[in-house]
């Protein structure tokens, strides 16, 4: 007798209570003049934000080394638990969990070598994590880059990023939808054989 495949499981929302950490998107070092801050809220396909999804953030570092900083996160000394960065080291890496409104933020260097940040989004009823692109706009030549030259206008908009009206300098907006509301297009997605 042969079984019949089981099927996928959604991929949460179990993993919020292990996979977060206190100051997950805070990647630049405190204080770094350079630091830019990447916002933004995760939409369902009813156009409802998630509150209770995760993104994770891969980067090289400004000098376009991709090595991050191993051990910069602190743990208690009594309890073992992870209480957040070190503040000083760049880690190239940040996971965080939206707030209660569907809200991340994530603050950050400059990628050198790439003018985007990779992000991986967990949400409630998605059979597996999603990886997409938030494009800088200082770094980027939409013409220039293989992935936004190939998409329409419409497409193309999903992945970039965009300076924050009425915030201050260096804060970029970036909204992640993982479907079509009837509104808005659906955040591009990208596929990883």
């Amino acid at each position: 007798m042969s079984l019949a495949p089981t099927p996928s499981q959604t991929v949460g929302p179990f993993y919020g209570y292990a996979l977060p950490f206190a100051k997950g998107g805070d990647i630049a070092p405190t204080g770094h003049p350079d630091t830019v801050t990447v916002h933004g809220y995760v939409y369902d396909g009813a156009g409802l934000p998630i509150p209770d999804a995760i993104v994770e953030v891969w980067q090289p570092a400004p000098d376009g080394s991709r090595t991050g900083a191993p051990g910069s996160l602190r743990r208690d000394p009594v309890k073992g638990e992870i209480i957040g960065r070190d503040g000083v080291a760049f880690t190239g890496f940040g996971r965080i969990a939206t707030d209660a409104d569907g809200h991340y933020v994530i603050r950050t260097l400059p990628p050198g070598g790439a003018p985007y940040l990779s992000l991986i989004v967990f949400a409630r009823g998605l059979l597996h994590h999603l990886y997409t692109r938030a494009y800088l706009p200082e770094l980027t030549d939409p013409t220039a880059d293989p992935l936004l030259a190939s998409l329409s206008p419409e497409r193309r908009d999903t992945l970039l990023a965009t300076p924050d009206t009425g915030s201050a300098p260096g804060v970029l907006r970036f909204d992640i939808r993982l479907q079509y509301d009837g509104v808005h297009e659906e955040t591009v997605f990208l596929a990883f054989d």
